[in-house]
């Protein structure tokens, strides 16, 4: 299954990173729902993606030592609740969304005069 990085399921996987076709975190339908529970938000719904990893990696994984090599479930659990911090805050600064911002307009001194009638007061 090839991924579709111009929708928004494609644009969540993409922020995770949830890429490898082969051995995917979640199924499309999950990430549906973290779009809907997110409003259609992007980055809020990567956030709760990644917030979701983090809270398994810190269950499952813990912090083990075993022939020499080590995991550590509860420092990859904080480096992603670190990221989902950092979306969630790129959404409340307004980074990245074109619905936020102002437009230039001509400015016309006269416009206010124009149509102006002083017998109506």
């Amino acid at each position: 299954m090839a991924i579709d990085f111009e929708t928004d399921v494609g644009a969540v996987r993409l922020l995770i990173p949830d890429v490898d076709t082969e051995n995917m975190f979640f199924i499309d339908p999950a990430i549906e729902a973290f779009l809907r529970m997110s409003g259609g938000n992007v980055r809020l719904a990567t956030a709760q993606a990644l917030d979701v990893i983090a809270s398994s990696e810190a269950m499952i994984s813990k912090k083990l030592t075993i022939d020499g090599r080590s995991t550590d479930g509860p420092a990859v659990a904080a480096e992603l609740r670190a990221r989902a911090t950092e979306l969630r805050r790129q959404v409340d600064a307004g980074e990245g969304d074109d619905t936020i911002g102002f437009d230039v307009l001509d400015f016309d001194p006269w416009r206010g005069y124009r149509g102006y009638n002083p017998d109506l007061f």
